[in-house]
């Protein structure tokens, strides 16, 4: 019995592993880290005081004070079971990372002990070689170095029957450059600090410290086990290549915030348990709009700590579906024709003193703070536009992008009918005449005991990728299965290069002799007036948006090889340089990086695709080819008229043209392939990769199986279909 009829039979006998749900939240919340309320019960005072130091303000910690840090850290974690540690790193492969070590040793008197010091709390030394690094190390250079985190606590992960201490770290080069994804991420908050703290300064010379802010939204799949494992394409690429559309798909949209089917909510209970064990802050469950597509979403935190979240919870959600014969899918686009996955970015800034800088207040229009760091923002996405775009841009999210309520290619800002009447009323000069509608309440006329709604100054728009949403900018277009470290470091990088300029420009108008409030709000006119073509309220699919965009200069680019070319732009390494974020050998290396990616993603698909075909489709087509021949050859031979099995004989001629399609289209992919792979520029391999096998032989090839799937009798196919995957758990 192939895999797909097995998983069919177990599912009828599945049941839900019910997971602990007798403790409150709070019982359990960071139970398992290493927090600063924590730290004052293991530690000193002066080592307390030390990391409280480097938390809240960025100290340094010298190597003594490490020590007893790191032995309060061992103390609490062995008390809890821990025998090993790890440095915890996210390099650039997409994934996290961790070499675990325990805390026995042996002294040189042959006693064994527990131990785990400073040395070993601040610094590892992975292998760097293996690791993808663009270039900057060789295959022979194989030192690299960890290096604590302390603003992101220490945690203990509970994997299967051990639990590890996991430090959260950096990762760099033996020469120093950086080879993960949280190194260039504190840099450009560090930037942003700096940058956002002299302009606040401008309105409120008690600000001392600016933190950027991260809600993440994260969609993903929940796929029965067996009949993910019936799917070599899920296995191996994280999406189906092939899969005809379900009758039934999401066209009822029955599926959105819908009851949460039983076997699904015990999982969410499952994980949701380890996430709180592990401080991650999670709020909000539902069905998305696709069948079998779900979304969890914390409270807002600092970003560095927001980013180590979700890149843990990932790995979490992934560990605990096992444990309920789940698969969790974060691809972008696992299945055609419904929507993908998306992991949308709600970012904004909040000072020291308590004020959300995207929060525009009762009076946005007089609230010059406000409209400040708002126009700073829209005037930062329409500079760097193509540098945001390839940001997010990857071979899953080029499924997803365009299709099924995902944002297009082309960056926009929506801000609402509201806030563009007020951008466009301080333009003109207008006066105090404004109807504030951010007060206005919404009338609803079905019955005294339904209470008014107060309306938000905005509405929303689900084709956007970069939406005001009330009091923060919601960055809709980051896939789901990236690191959201790669978007949140270009967008506060970016944020911190346009303030560092505006406090120039304003500083250069005060010097000339005007009131420092007439300088602020005369730049602010400037910056809409230079970035207002980037601002659109409309449907983000139409073609008529497609038209503007092009007139209006807006920057399109729909592939990944492509939309990656704005990352070694002179602008580029001049905005990343400026703010010490990357130097030009990093920003070249990590280019190279992400090119490589993409080529091995595509090659990786063409592959299976050429192994389906051949394996799986091509024999279960033939023997149902075979069956009608058969057919057709006994009605001949005892001398039926032709009519009698003329329907089989025209089902038999559409399969033989899909058969003979599919095979001819997968030998010239696989010599398309071997062309592609003689080539040695990097860029021109995964152009080739994009043009001469992605597009030109996926669409294809697809097409042809997805008819056979249709025409082949049912018992004969041993893929698990579109209606299964979706619909059965």
């Amino acid at each position: 019995m192939s895999l797909r009829f097995t998983a069919l039979e177990n599912l009828l006998h599945s049941k839900p592993v019910v997971p602990d749900t007798t403790t409150k939240i709070t019982a359990i919340f960071a139970e398992n880290v290493f927090t600063t309320q924590l730290a004052r019960q293991f530690l000193s005072d002066e080592a307390y005081k030390s990391l409280l130091g480097s938390v809240k303000l960025g100290q340094k910690i010298d190597r003594d004070m490490a020590s007893q840090i790191a032995n309060g850290i061992r103390a609490w974690a062995e008390g809890k079971g821990v025998t090993h540690y790890t440095h915890w790193f996210q390099p650039l492969t997409g994934t996290t990372a961790e070499k675990h070590d325990s805390f026995f040793t042996i002294k040189s008197d042959g006693t064994p002990i527990e131990q785990f010091d400073g040395d070993a709390l601040i610094q590892q030394e992975p292998d760097a070689s293996s690791f993808p690094s663009g270039g900057l190390r060789a295959t022979f250079e194989a030192r690299g170095y960890t290096a604590w985190d302390p603003s992101s606590p220490a945690f203990i992960f509970d994997i299967g029957y051990g639990k590890t201490l996991c430090i959260p770290t950096i990762f760099v080069s033996y020469t120093g450059e950086s080879l993960d994804y949280k190194a260039p991420l504190i840099k450009a908050l560090e930037s942003l600090n700096n940058a956002a703290v002299d302009v606040c300064n401008y309105f409120d010379r008690n600000v001392q410290q600016v933190t950027a802010t991260l809600g993440w939204e994260q969609e993903y799949f929940v796929i029965d086990e067996g009949l993910f494992n019936g799917r070599p394409d899920l296995v191996m690429c994280g999406r189906t290549v092939f899969g005809h559309s379900s009758a039934k798909g999401q066209q009822l949209e029955d599926h959105y915030f819908g009851s949460i089917p039983e076997r699904v909510y015990a999982f969410m209970r499952d994980f949701e348990n380890e996430a709180y064990k592990l401080g991650i802050p999670l709020r909000t469950r539902h069905n998305e709009v696709a069948p079998a597509q779900f979304e969890c979403a914390p409270i807002y935190e600092e970003v560095n700590l927001a980013v180590d979240h979700n890149t843990l919870l990932m790995d979490i959600m992934t560990r605990v579906a096992t444990r309920h014969k789940l698969k969790v899918l974060f691809h972008e686009k696992p299945f055609a024709g419904i929507n993908g996955n998306g992991k949308h970015n709600n970012w904004s800034m909040a000072t020291d003193t308590g004020i959300n800088l995207l929060a525009p207040g009762r009076t946005p229009k007089t609230n010059l703070m406000f409209l400040t760091f708002f126009v700073n923002t829209i005037k930062a996405v329409y500079d760097y536009a193509d540098v945001l775009r390839a940001s997010i841009a990857s071979a899953p999210n080029d499924h997803r992008l365009g299709a099924n309520e995902a944002p297009p290619a082309i960056i926009s800002v929506f801000i609402g009918q509201y806030l563009t009447k007020i951008l466009q009323e301080v333009k003109e000069r207008v006066g105090d005449k404004f109807d504030e509608t951010d007060e206005s309440m919404l009338k609803m006329d079905i019955h005294k005991s339904i209470p008014e709604l107060f309306l938000d100054n905005t509405d929303r728009n689900r084709t956007s990728p970069f939406a005001f949403t009330g009091n923060k900018f919601e960055f809709r277009a980051v896939g789901s299965s990236s690191n959201c470290a790669n978007p949140m470091t270009v967008l506060n990088t970016i944020m911190a290069e346009t303030l560092k300029q505006f406090k120039k420009d304003v500083d250069a108008l005060i010097d000339k002799g005007d009131k420092k409030e007439i300088a602020i709000m005369h730049v602010i006119r400037e910056y809409i007036v230079s970035s207002e073509k980037i601002l659109f309220e409309g449907d983000g699919y139409s073609q008529e948006w497609q038209d503007e965009a092009a007139r209006r200069g807006l920057p399109n680019v729909k592939t990944t090889p492509l939309a990656l070319d704005a990352m070694v732009t002179e602008k580029a390494k001049h905005l990343f340089e400026s703010n010490n974020i990357y130097t030009h050998a990093e920003l070249e290396a990590r280019h190279e990086i992400e090119l490589e990616k993409y080529i091995k993603k595509v090659q990786i698909e063409s592959r299976i695709m050429a192994e389906l075909a051949t394996s799986h489709i091509l024999p279960a087509a033939i023997r149902y080819q075979n069956l009608l021949v058969k057919n057709i050859r006994g009605f001949k031979e005892v001398d039926f008229p032709e009519s009698t099995y003329i329907n089989q004989k025209q089902i038999l001629e559409v399969i033989s043209g899909h058969i003979n399609k599919v095979s001819e289209l997968v030998t010239k992919m696989i010599e398309a392939r071997k062309v592609c792979n003689g080539i040695t520029n990097t860029r021109e391999k995964a152009i080739a990769y994009c043009n001469q096998v992605k597009d030109a032989f996926f669409d294809q090839i697809r097409y042809h199986v997805d008819k056979l799937e249709l025409l082949v009798d049912d018992k004969e196919w041993y893929l698990p279909k579109y209606r299964e995957l979706v619909f059965l758990r």
